[in-house]
C-alpha cells in the first residue's frame, strides 16, 4: 500500500511539472516575432533618396495569445517591436519638400485573417515615443489608391503620410519609426492559430514646387 502511495505521489508531481513546462512554452509563445525579409526599399526621385536602416523589412507574428491594447503597446526589447528609419537626403537649392508614405503589405503566407491582427506605430525620433497610428486592426486600415503624393501603389495599408521639407543645401531629415503587432484580445475564434506577416513599405517623391 505505501508503494502505491509513493508512486501516486511521484506521478502527481511529474504531472504538475508536466504543466508547468506547458504553461511557460505558451507564455513565451505569446511573444514571439521575428523580423522577415531583406533591405528592399531604397528609392529614388530625382536628387530624393530613402532607404531602410533595418537589415529587414518586416514583422512576423506566431502562435500568438490574444492580448489587450495595454499590453501591446508596452511591448519592447528584440523580437518585440520593428524598428527602422525613413532618411531623405536633399540635394540642390531652394525649399525641397517630400512626400512619403509608410505602408504595411500582407505576406501570402499568413494564415491569420486581418481582423485578428492589431498594428501600433510610433515615432521614436527624441526619447519618448509619439503615437503615429493608435491600435488599430489591420482589416481597418485604409488601403492606398495609387493616387497618393508619394506615388505609393495600391492595395497597401496604409500606416502613415509624412511631409519633410528643407530649405537648406546638401542636407539629410531622418525620421525613427517603432511598429509593434499582436493578436486582438476582443478575436472570437479561439480555435484559430498560425501565424501573419506584414512587410513595411516606404514609398517617397517631391512635391510639386
Amino acid at each position: 500500500m505505501e508503494n502505491n502511495n509513493s508512486k501516486q505521489i511521484l506521478l502527481s508531481i511529474l504531472g504538475v511539472l508536466v504543466l508547468i513546462i506547458a504553461v511557460i512554452g505558451v507564455s513565451f509563445a505569446a511573444f514571439s516575432y521575428t523580423g522577415i525579409g531583406s533591405k528592399t526599399n531604397s528609392i529614388t526621385t530625382g536628387t530624393i533618396s530613402m532607404s531602410y536602416s533595418e537589415v529587414t523589412s518586416g514583422i512576423l507574428l506566431e502562435d500568438a495569445l490574444p492580448i489587450s491594447d495595454s499590453q501591446g503597446m508596452a511591448l519592447s526589447g528584440t523580437n518585440n517591436v520593428f524598428d527602422f528609419t525613413v532618411k531623405a537626403d536633399i540635394n540642390g537649392s531652394g525649399t525641397t519638400t517630400i512626400n512619403y508614405t509608410i505602408t504595411a503589405l500582407k505576406e501570402v503566407d499568413s494564415t491569420l485573417p486581418d481582423n485578428a491582427i492589431k498594428v501600433y506605430l510610433t515615432n521614436t525620433d527624441n526619447s519618448s515615443e509619439a503615437e503615429v497610428l493608435e491600435p488599430t486592426v489591420v482589416s481597418n486600415l485604409t488601403k492606398t489608391t495609387g493616387n497618393e503624393a508619394s506615388l505609393v501603389p495600391s492595395g497597401e495599408f496604409l500606416l502613415a503620410s509624412e511631409t519633410v521639407s528643407s530649405t537648406n543645401t546638401n542636407t539629410s531629415v531622418t525620421h525613427n519609426y517603432r511598429l509593434r503587432m499582436w493578436v486582438d484580445q476582443d478575436f472570437s475564434d479561439l480555435n484559430a492559430s498560425g501565424s501573419y506577416r506584414l512587410r513595411v513599405n516606404v514609398y517617397g517623391a517631391a512635391a510639386a514646387q
